[in-house]
């Protein structure tokens, strides 16, 4: 368990103009030795701030490229710091501003857990199950699944990654988001019937050897909280409001959400997307209100709204502030390295087999809905 340290009380007292002036000022003293990364679900008064903006995928690939780079903070949350210390070199600190910020869905998937759903799944059939883990996990599943000749995928890539899966094996093992596996796999031409929920809170995950012998997909009963708010019942709210709106979602959201929308795809996805479509176009957006607020923003020339009716926002993420993010770069400046987030060597070597093999494949548009 990760606490965060206190923050002295002065911070509160500051104005947005002094957050302003006092990290640009560290961003000016540290200049070419630190490197800000921020996730597109961060707030504005944050990602302002960030050297370089993506998701999970992009934000990997450019930790990957940093060379003479002394410190990088990343505004996001702790299971992209452990895959940036994962990709950078040793004498690199990454630093989380505030380590209360973790992901919900990667909680759900713990290495007890999974290693014994990995001894009931092995000893119901002698077909070769291939893990995959979504990168929205903590570096020792990644690990496990490098250990057991599998990998790691983002929204991004999961088709090509699935893909390359089942011709190693006849059988996958996704987690810890069921919807992502689930909608990936549906659009790969796998039907429902031959996918299963393993739930870790249930005797044997609450399946039979059978159902597991018949499975080709088994999903992992995991799940995106902020995705989870959008619901099939809010795309037919949109249409029937206006008949002209596409919805465009991201693939963490149930199946019968992504069924009922033009497209779906990874946050790179439905940035590009929006970016492409004519002046005048009208969306509605399944993703973290965030984002779809900047999109609007950047976009005025469109119509863009949040697909759901209430404030679907990453509470996690949010975590992190301009006054954790100053503190943090203040700390940093006075010779401590705060918040550092390290992985340990026995972890990071198995853990690195599966980023490698994500980054390995090249990213392409993922699951369209239609």
């Amino acid at each position: 368990m990760l606490y965060q340290p206190l923050i002295p009380p002065d911070y509160a007292s500051l104005s947005e103009a002094d957050f302003v002036e006092r990290i640009e000022r560290r961003r000016q003293e540290f200049g070419s030795r630190l490197v800000i990364l921020g996730h597109h679900y961060q707030q504005n008064d944050v990602i302002r701030f960030a050297d370089f903006t993506g998701d999970s995928l992009k934000l990997a690939q450019i930790a990957a490229r940093q060379v003479g780079v002394e410190c990088i903070v990343f505004c996001g949350v702790h299971f992209m710091a452990e895959s940036a210390d994962m990709l950078t070199d040793n004498s690199v600190a990454v630093i989380l501003p505030d380590l209360s910020a973790g992901c919900s869905m990667a909680d759900m998937a713990e290495i007890d857990q999974v290693e014994d759903a990995w001894d009931m799944l092995s000893s119901a059939t002698d077909e070769k199950i291939i893990p995959i883990t979504y990168v929205n996990s903590a570096a020792n599943i990644k690990a496990f699944c490098g250990d057991h000749d599998g990998g790691c995928c983002t929204s991004s890539n999961a088709s090509m990654v699935l893909r390359h899966a089942l011709e190693e094996g006849e059988k996958i093992l996704f987690l810890p988001d069921q919807h992502l596996g689930r909608n990936t796999a549906y659009a790969m031409d796998i039907p429902l019937d031959q996918m299963v929920l393993y739930d870790p809170q249930e005797l044997d995950g609450g399946l039979t050897p059978q159902q597991v012998r018949d499975a080709k997909v088994i999903l992992w009963k995991g799940h995106c909280s902020v995705h989870l708010l959008f619901t099939a019942d809010h795309c037919d709210q949109r249409r029937a409001a206006d008949p002209d709106v596409q919805i465009i979602v991201h693939p963490e959201c149930d199946w019968s959400v992504v069924q009922k929308a033009d497209l779906a795809g990874s946050t790179e996805y439905i940035i590009k997307t929006i970016e492409k479509a004519p002046a005048g176009s009208k969306w509605a957006v399944g993703t973290e209100i965030n984002l779809v607020n900047r999109l609007a923003e950047n976009h005025p020339d469109k119509t863009i709204q949040s697909l759901a009716t209430v404030q679907c926002l990453c509470t996690t993420m949010y975590r992190i502030d301009p006054k954790h993010l100053l503190w943090s770069l203040d700390e940093f400046a006075a010779g401590r390295t705060p918040n550092r987030i390290t992985v340990p060597d026995e972890v990071r070597r198995s853990a690195l087999v599966a980023l490698e093999r994500m980054l390995s494949q090249v990213a392409k548009e993922p699951v369209a809905a239609k």
